[in-house]
């Protein structure tokens, strides 16, 4: 019941039929975060497009400017001074063909992103059956396929995050915490917006900001205004 009641409280604080301007749906954001943890912002954004069609995928990353609140663990796929590039950089585990029977078969999956250099793909490639569903496969459009690991690795520590769109057509990216300030979430949140709008298909028709929504991890979905990000 404590849930259900903080949640009804924070309904309180919305109308649900008004769509809000950024700064102000974020303001009420913040106060709708109350649990017991510092909670993640999310964006949820739903396009107008059919990404079953390879020219209407939305997909790629971007660095937010105040990062994402969450210590990410990063895991490269190097061999000869690629290693000890990515070790240097602050990668958190380095290696090469040992790493499949690990992953394959113990099932270990401590790490948040994947990055590889391109001659390691053939190896990363057999993992593609326990990475690919968990959305862990390095790509190239996210920038985790690349000879320059230390700028990928750096890049992801400073608050990187990939897009793409789920089966729903929808993206689902966290922009922060609820303990950052009200301008670092809008500048994140802008940020990702900026890129999103950008990487519009040339494919895509009629309205490409079906909706966008942003939502504390336990607080109910403030829908915003569309028409600010045209």
């Amino acid at each position: 019941m404590k849930k259900g009641k903080k949640y009804a409280e924070a309904m309180k604080l919305i109308e649900r039929e008004k769509q809000y301007e950024t700064a102000e749906a974020i303001s009420i954001i913040k106060k709708t975060a109350t649990a017991g943890f510092d909670e993640t912002i999310e964006a949820h954004i739903r396009l107008g497009v059919d990404g079953r069609h390879a020219d209407q995928q939305v997909r790629g990353a971007v660095v937010l400017p105040h990062g994402t609140g969450k210590k990410v663990r990063v895991l490269v796929f190097a061999k000869g001074d690629k290693v000890t590039e990515a070790e240097a950089a602050g990668a958190d585990y380095v290696g090469g063909e040992e790493l499949i029977p690990r992953i394959q078969n113990e099932g270990w999956l401590d790490f948040d992103v994947v990055v590889a250099t391109p001659d390691m793909m053939g190896v990363v490639g057999r993992l593609g059956r326990v990475l690919g569903p968990k959305g862990l496969m390095p790509n190239p459009k996210a920038g985790t396929v690349t000879m320059d690991v230390t700028k990928a690795v750096n890049d992801i520590k400073a608050g990187k995050i990939e897009y793409r769109l789920d089966k729903s057509n929808i993206i689902h990216v966290p922009v922060g915490k609820a303990s950052f300030t009200e301008e670092q979430l809008n500048e994140n949140f802008e940020t990702l917006m900026n890129a999103i709008v950008k990487a519009k298909p040339s494919s895509a028709k009629g309205q490409y900001l079906r909706s966008v929504t942003l939502a504390a991890t336990m607080g109910p979905g403030v829908h915003l205004n569309t028409n600010q990000f045209a």
